[in-house]
């Protein structure tokens, strides 16, 4: 008998599978984050003026996105075929690599390279997350599962604290953070040898009738498919936070004349560190409340008045608007919980797949989000003094409604049994 095939009675929450997938994930965001914390520095190392740092950075970070994408349908598919353990450790391998080789970068093809080295690490910090909480869910009781994947989602969300922390201490040495990030994958490798495979994915192996890792059967079945795209839209308003807000917050504090220099890099890190407070937080009040469901509502709730103040914060101190990049990070660590309904939605052979494209396809939305923020540009400069302002607060509006509606017709997960597959 493998030796987590009575996971469901296991009641250790700090058990190998936890830590390691904890650890993960502090890895998986220290990388996906860094590059918004050194963008500038990066790139202005690599030849470029202000605006062409801006063009390339909001490209790099897209690529990074379409390499999130990719990669969640490949190791998605390869977690229901072959485990969640060659997942988790595969992806980690993958973003390694990929980034000690963005710190090697150099000479005229860089940009060309750095590039192509984004795409690899995006595809390598597409699996971990998702194979993780699907790992913890299944061998944590099901009454305990909402806190172990509160515990990994919290402990992985300050990596982009560690990220922002580390690249201070190296202040021009951009190069050096890609090594650390790289070397610390490589060495969370030595702890595989600790954590085994699902109990629940061994007993779905047995089922040689099932269809396991077919990623299309989310689209040959109306109520699946609705399932699915419900979990990737429940998700929307975190990147949007993040990916614009946060990470162009220099931008925004120009519009708003806010007074003194704003960061990005720091707004990133202060943005995650009260992340984490709000994963704790969701967590908690979710065992709390008994739902996965109420928790989303209350935060979209505080995710909407952040926005508004955001928005309004003309000719604030840096302090203030510092302080307004936090509450927005708090106000979107419903992480945890999205994430672990995208794993409750669904039976054994979709759940990998489920639980591994979903919070990348909600990364991913970027590239959709960022192509209606510059269009809303272009369409408002005739109707509002400040486009760039009006088409950001619109276009957070539109995200922040559809993830309410998504999370108001979804089912409540909280408690479900997860011992099952779904037919055809």
């Amino acid at each position: 008998m493998h030796p987590e095939s009575t996971s469901t009675k296991k009641t250790k929450i700090l058990n190998a599978a936890v830590i390691v997938a904890s650890l993960g994930y502090f890895v998986d965001i220290y990388d996906l984050l860094l590059f918004g914390i050194i963008r500038i520095k990066s790139l202005q190392s690599l030849g470029l003026n202000k605006e062409q740092i801006e063009e390339v950075g909001l490209a790099l970070i897209n690529y990074q996105m379409a390499g999130l994408l990719i990669g969640g349908i490949f190791w998605g598919i390869l977690g229901d075929k072959r485990g969640r353990l060659s997942v988790l450790f595969g992806s980690i391998l993958l973003y390694s690599v990929a980034n000690i080789a963005n710190g090697l970068i150099d000479g005229e093809n860089a940009i060309v390279w750095y590039k192509i080295w984004r795409v690899v690490a995006g595809l390598g910090l597409a699996g971990e997350l998702g194979a993780g909480i699907t790992l913890v869910a299944e061998v944590l009781p099901k009454e305990k599962r909402g806190i172990g994947t509160m515990i990994v989602a919290s402990i992985g969300i300050s990596g982009a604290v560690a990220a922002y922390f580390v690249s201070q201490a190296f202040g021009e040495n951009w190069r050096a953070c890609y090594f650390i990030g790289g070397g610390l994958g490589l060495a969370l490798l030595l702890l595989r040898v600790s954590v085994v495979e699902s109990g629940m994915f061994h007993n779905s192996k047995q089922q040689t009738n099932v269809s396991r890792g077919n990623y299309l059967k989310f689209f040959t079945n109306g109520d699946r498919f609705k399932r699915y795209l419900k979990c990737i839209l429940v998700g929307m308003p975190t990147w949007y936070v993040v990916g614009i807000l946060v990470f162009f917050s220099n931008s925004f504090a120009e519009k708003l004349e806010v007074k003194g220099t704003v960061d990005p890099g720091k707004a990133i890190m202060i943005c995650y560190a009260a992340l984490t407070f709000g994963d704790l937080a969701s967590g908690a009040i979710s065992q709390w409340l008994k739902s996965r469901k109420k928790v989303l509502y209350i935060f979209y709730t505080m995710t909407l008045v952040s926005v508004l103040l955001y928005f309004s914060a003309h000719g604030v101190s840096v302090t203030t608007f510092y302080a307004i990049c936090g509450l927005l990070g708090f106000s979107v660590g419903f992480w945890a919980i999205f994430v672990t309904m995208a794993a409750e939605q669904f039976g054994t052979n979709f759940r990998a797949m489920a639980a591994t494209t979903a919070p990348n396809y909600a990364r991913g939305m970027l590239n959709l989000i960022t192509p209606i923020f510059l269009y809303l540009q272009v369409g408002l400069k005739d109707y509002f003094g400040s486009p760039y302002l009006a088409s950001g607060l619109i276009t957070g509006l539109l995200c922040i409604l559809i993830a309410f509606v998504a999370a108001i017709t979804s089912k409540e997960t909280f408690g479900k049994d997860l011992d099952y597959v779904e037919e055809e």
